[in-house]
């Protein structure tokens, strides 16, 4: 895999999709989000002979991706973020505007937690990865990881309560 181009450019288009929903997850603005995983891709490529076990691709990307976020971050001059599109899924049942307000408020939620309790969450409830993965792709120990969870939780329980809901925001296991 070591400087094969058209190995790495299936992974990156493979990798794509999902890169820029994680980044616009984590950044909460679809413009940053595609910046962000185009930065993580080119960075990916120029790090690419450093890739020591080309089994752990994945991580490594994530990895790749979080630091491309957090500059992503520093970069942007405006406060005001603007959430993703939320599109409803089976529009023909019943319960979809509900879903749609749910989703919304969980969004809003968000976007007022910190970057750091807001990577742990993206990583963690949207790609499944364990707070073990999460500690390798920030660089942190997985205590930090683990504590950065629980509060970020804890704020988004607090915060879908204080709307005036009952906060069903379920803890992961890892």
């Amino acid at each position: 895999m070591h400087g094969d181009r058209d190995a790495f450019g299936i992974l990156a288009e493979r990798s794509l999709g999902r890169l820029v929903g994680t980044a616009g997850l984590i950044l909460r603005d679809p413009d940053a989000a595609e910046d962000a995983a185009q930065d993580a891709l080119i960075r990916a490529w120029r790090d690419l002979p450093g890739l020591r076990d080309p089994e752990r691709f994945d991580g490594w990307l994530h990895r790749v991706l979080v630091r491309s976020c957090a500059d992503q971050a520093r970069r942007r001059t405006r406060d005001r973020h603007e959430p993703l599109p939320v599109e409803a899924r089976g529009a023909s049942e019943p319960d979809v505007t509900q879903r749609v307000a749910d989703r919304d408020e969980l969004a809003t939620a968000l976007d007022h937690l910190t970057l750091d309790h807001r990577i742990v969450v993206v990583l963690h409830y949207y790609l499944g990865l364990s707070r073990s993965e999460i500690a390798a792709a920030i660089d942190q120990p997985v205590g930090t990881v683990k504590s950065r969870l629980s509060r970020a939780m804890d704020y988004l329980r607090a915060e879908l309560a204080a709307g005036g809901r009952v906060a069903s925001v379920r803890e992961g296991s890892a």
